[in-house]
């Protein structure tokens, strides 16, 4: 038998490669990436979990559907952590799928995970648990630029609940406060696809479940991030008083002398929500304020839970949202485009933004024009099934009041196409 050398290191299951495919439990990647790790051939690989070399191939290459048994069989003699495992066909998964296959992966993703081994409580927590558990979290996030939400929220669902029963068996160790950290921030990230799919309500008790871990974590930051994401998807969803409140409660957790990424974000949610208000002065003065801290140096390396740089092009793009809702379409269509200029968004974000740029042109009285980014943002919104997008365009539909020019009409066919299934979404 081949030698296992001791417990792989708990990075190693963090690893993007290897938390993306935990995610999805595609054991084509997991099985080659522990025999890599363990510097074996795929003979001494057969030996170690008892199959033949051929199996063993077909598996790594994708070839070989496993059963649920033959995967816990597989986690066992190769000492993957069972609790880190969702189900998922590995024909379906494997590296020879195509892309159309994987995007299909949701379908198959099971609703919970693998029933967790007996063990006292905290026992099977040490310092990787936390890493581990984050690392799936940006998986999935990686995966939603390119990938329906509809198609991520089983899996993301099902992490909600693994970090909330390692929360639960981390309770009176040293590393509750990180997992707890973890399960905000799954939660969260389900919010999003939930918001995403216009379920408001499941988006809402994310949220809040994302609030509640992050205090429990004690990072006072994670909290004000996730208040500030409620107070956001708040003044989307046309209550900006509301948002606007839970706003002003984060920045009083924030405090003054918090990191200016912090403030800068924060002061731009602000700004939508009085512009949303019609309050042209109040977000004016919000807006300056996230430029003065944009232009700190210490903001080049933004604190955790932000991921990228707060950057002018961010400011920008903030600025033209308020001017859309303001009403000020020159100034708006500016905007964008200094905002354009910074790094490209992912397709869903980058349709949000087209509606948003269409309403501004469609107020110029560039008719053509915004009924052209319009479509393109409704044929986004269709592709990836995201109502938030589709959503934004309706409401941007049934504000236009303008004349009905080609360009409306050859919309209005697409937009009834699609509502009526008889264009494929």
């Amino acid at each position: 038998m081949p030698q296992h050398h001791g417990a792989l290191p708990p990075e190693f299951w963090s690893r993007p490669a290897m938390a993306a495919a935990l995610i999805t439990c595609d054991m084509a990647v997991i099985v080659e990436e522990i025999r890599l790790a363990r510097g074996w051939s795929q003979g001494e690989l057969a030996q170690a979990v008892g199959y033949s070399q051929s199996w063993v191939s077909r598996v790594i290459n994708g070839q070989q559907s496993l059963t649920v048994e033959q995967v816990r069989d597989l986690a066992g003699r190769l000492d993957i952590p069972v609790h880190l495992l969702r189900f998922a066909s590995a024909a379906e998964l494997g590296k020879g799928a195509g892309p159309t296959r994987r995007r299909d992966f949701g379908k198959v993703v099971a609703a919970a995970a693998l029933p967790l081994p007996a063990t006292s409580a905290g026992t099977d927590i040490d310092e990787g648990t936390a890493p581990t558990l984050r690392a799936i979290t940006g998986g999935q996030r990686r995966l939603d630029v390119s990938s329906p939400a509809h198609d991520l929220t089983r899996g993301a669902i099902a992490h909600v609940e693994l970090t909330g029963r390692a929360l639960g068996r981390a309770q009176h160790t040293p590393f509750a406060p990180d997992i707890a950290a973890a399960a905000s921030e799954a939660a969260g990230f389900a919010a999003w696809l939930h918001a995403d799919m216009g379920d408001s309500g499941s988006a809402r008790s994310y949220y809040r479940s994302a609030i509640t871990r992050a205090r429990q974590s004690g990072h006072h930051l994670l909290d004000v991030y996730m208040l500030g994401s409620l107070s956001a998807f708040e003044i989307e969803a046309e209550d900006p008083e509301l948002g606007l409140g839970l706003a002003a409660e984060a920045g009083r957790r924030m405090g003054a002398n918090a990191h200016p990424t912090a403030k800068a974000w924060l002061s731009c949610v602000r700004a939508l929500g009085h512009a949303a208000l019609g309050d042209e002065s109040a977000s004016a003065r919000e807006l300056a304020l996230a430029e003065t801290n944009v232009a700190r140096r210490e903001n080049a390396d933004p604190p955790w839970p932000w991921v990228f740089a707060f950057d002018d092009a961010k400011v920008a793009g903030y600025r033209a949202l308020a001017g859309v809702r303001l009403r000020r379409p020159n100034d708006a269509r500016a905007a964008f485009s200094e905002a354009l200029n910074g790094p490209r968004p992912g397709a869903k974000q980058a349709a949000v933004l087209k509606v948003e740029l269409a309403s501004a042109h469609a107020d110029a009285g560039d008719v053509d024009e915004a009924f052209r980014l319009a479509s393109e943002a409704l044929r986004t919104g269709a592709a990836f099934r995201s109502e938030r997008v589709i959503t934004r365009v309706r409401r941007f539909r049934r504000g236009y009041r303008g004349p009905r020019a080609r360009s409306v009409q050859e919309f209005d066919g697409l937009l009834n196409d699609l509502l009526t299934g008889r264009r494929e979404r």
